[in-house]
């Protein structure tokens, strides 16, 4: 079968691998029909992810058709419509035992330290596969795994009804963190240097744009809440000077999200975090965010609206990642194509 496989920095190639076969009772035979380009499969590209080896298949946002089952399999059928919950833990970790399996001590990401899912067919266990209705496209449903990394910031961020809620970044994760905090019937400032991505997230429920290089985010964050500062910050940008500036428009007794990472350490007072209590917490990946997001799904209640901008073939990957590299303001989200 064929599989897209990084090889080294930026030698992104097709390769032939054999396919895989339901090995035990939990074991999951998926036919591949869409998977996401994610911002990580880039830095894993680029050779700059620290947490993946190479030679690697890539891809991590995936929806298929199951095609076969394991003899103990109860919970998933053939001709059922999947999605991946893209990781593996230990459960008897710290971490595990606490409910927050996506930082186990043991982890493995699919498609990061592991083989992932940018190929025609893929085995799983049974856990870690969730069928979603068939009625949906295949588009809709591959954007469940983005949803729930935007469903994480939200519930690590405790966003509730009312709370105001600022979001740097208004690329695919800023866009989904937005339509989940607009869930939860949170009041959004999303900030951006882009008009292009502003003007959609307006339409995908933004209460207020600002473009960063055209106005002070202090000053608007200061207007918009009578300068009791934002309640939520979630960073999805994660530059130094995003993160040092979340502590700066947090409010009193708020919460900084942060969703991503800069290797240089960033300079933050102790100030104003004491001062006004501030908590400050990572998100990464998702914790049990799958039955609720395609709960939505199902609801009709998460549709992309156009956040899916450009799909390509297979035999078109590395085209692809060569567009979005060189054309990140026309794309959204791209996926590659397995029909």
């Amino acid at each position: 079968m064929k599989a897209v496989q990084v090889k080294g920095p930026r030698e992104l190639v097709i390769v032939d691998i054999d396919k895989p076969h339901i090995q035990t009772p939990q074991d999951v035979l998926i036919k591949i029909k869409r998977v996401g380009i994610c911002g990580s499969d880039m830095h894993i590209y680029h050779g700059t992810n620290p947490l993946a080896s190479l030679p690697r298949v890539i891809g991590h946002e995936v929806a298929g058709e199951v095609v076969g089952v394991g003899e103990a399999v109860t919970s998933v059928h053939v001709g059922d419509h999947v999605v991946v919950e893209p990781i593996r833990y230990c459960e008897d970790c710290y971490a595990c035992r606490k409910g927050r399996p996506n930082v186990c001590n043991s982890l493995s990401v699919f498609g990061v330290h592991e083989e992932g899912g940018m190929r025609e067919w893929v085995v799983l266990p049974e856990k870690q596969v969730h069928v979603v209705d068939a009625n949906l496209s295949w588009d809709e449903m591959v954007m469940a795994e983005p949803y729930t990394i935007g469903a994480q910031a939200v519930w690590r961020g405790q966003v509730e009804k009312a709370d105001k809620v600022l979001i740097q970044g208004a690329g695919p994760v800023g866009i989904c963190v937005l339509k989940m905090a607009k869930l939860q019937g949170a009041e959004v400032m999303i900030t951006d240097l882009s008009d292009e991505r502003l003007s959609y997230a307006k339409e995908e429920g933004a209460d207020v744009i600002v473009n960063v290089g055209q106005r002070d985010v202090h000053e608007a964050v200061a207007e918009w809440t009578d300068d009791e500062g934002a309640n939520v910050v979630i960073d999805a940008v994660c530059l130094l000077q995003t993160f040092e500036l979340s502590l700066e428009v947090v409010s009193a007794a708020g919460t900084v999200v942060v969703l991503g990472f800069d290797e240089k350490p960033a300079a933050i007072p102790m100030l104003p975090i004491t001062q006004k209590e501030v908590t400050i917490v990572g998100s990464r990946l998702q914790t049990n965010q799958f039955p609720r997001v395609i709960k939505l799904l199902n609801q009709g209640k998460l549709r992309h609206n156009g956040l899916v901008t450009h799909r390509f073939p297979l035999d078109k990957a590395k085209e692809a990642f060569t567009f979005v590299e060189e054309h990140p303001e026309q794309v959204r989200k791209a996926l590659i194509v397995f029909d």
